[in-house]
């Protein structure tokens, strides 16, 4: 079925369908460090008629506590810690859920969240910002060094990466025996600043694929391992919940996947055209402008 603009005429079905709220963040609750206009009100009024509402973002820069730090400083003070599920924090729970051993390390090509979630896990993370200056140097008859205890390598966002930490990741994937290669996301671009879209954790993801000539385990959107856990917190059936977000090839991909009703917002990557394209394939079951139509059709 075609996706339906949402409307007086079919949003009531919608609300009354739907427990429990799933939104994106980039480009559809903020842009960088701006909040979009009528998310504050829209998610209060949503809460006021008993809707669960939850975040589920693919951006692994931060920890779930330094998300929440975020949504308070933009003004949404009624969102916690607990309604934060973002990619940082599903890598270290697959470690945890996969019974990695506590004695092997965890290589992180990424941000401070990643290693902050590892870490609040019970694993220990190395890399990530403390390798940004870094550089490898070819050198005749020297070999890089690389800790041989590393089990796991893990790829998300990072705007400072670099040629050390790709040959280090490289080495411990091709050379630490069984060494997993963890993806927390394969966003192509994402909104990290209000007027622009910028390269997303799926470019350093491909390098480190190109490198291993290895396919990584997804954690973030699409793929459903965060479903779990929104299950088990919420004790809501995937098919009374719906996905909210701006791209097509994860947020309403991970909803159809996970079996939610899905609804497109036009304040982040995703036009009309081309969600109206031909030759789309990815269809939500509804589209609107913004987050904040919501509050009209209430």
């Amino acid at each position: 079925m075609a996706p339906q603009l949402l409307s007086s005429s079919n949003f009531k079905s919608l609300f009354d369908s739907v427990d429990t709220f799933l939104f994106d963040c980039d480009g559809v609750i903020w842009k960088g460090d701006t909040l979009i206009d009528g998310v504050s009100h829209t998610l209060d009024l949503l809460r006021s008629k008993g809707k669960n509402v939850v975040f589920v973002t693919n951006n692994s820069m931060k920890s779930r506590r330094q998300y929440a730090e975020k949504f308070q400083s933009l003004g949404l003070v009624s969102v916690t810690q607990d309604e934060i599920f973002s990619s940082s924090f599903a890598a270290a729970m697959y470690l945890k859920v996969n019974n990695f051993p506590k004695d092997k390390k965890v290589y992180v090509i990424g941000g401070e969240g990643v290693l902050e979630e590892l870490q609040i896990a019970g694993f220990t993370g190395l890399g990530g910002p403390e390798d940004n200056e870094k550089k490898a140097q070819w050198k005749s008859n020297t070999l890089f060094e690389h800790d041989k205890s590393v089990g796991a390598v893990v790829v998300g966002l990072d705007p400072s990466i670099n040629y050390y930490k790709l040959q280090y990741g490289t080495l411990c994937v091709r050379e630490n025996p069984g060494c997993l290669f963890i993806a927390t996301n394969r966003d192509a671009v994402g909104h990290m600043t209000d007027l622009q879209e910028w390269p997303g954790a799926g470019c350093m993801v491909s390098a480190m694929c190109g490198s291993t000539d290895r396919e990584p385990i997804v954690v973030g959107k699409p793929a459903t391992f965060m479903m779990d856990f929104l299950i088990q917190k919420f004790g809501t059936e995937t098919s009374r919940m719906c996905m909210v977000g701006d791209r097509l090839d994860t947020d309403i991909l991970f909803g159809q996947n996970a079996g939610c009703k899905t609804l497109l917002v036009l304040s982040g990557v995703t036009s009309e055209s081309n969600l109206l394209d031909k030759g789309n394939k990815i269809e939500p079951d509804y589209y609107t402008s913004t987050v904040s139509d919501i509050i009209k059709l209430i």
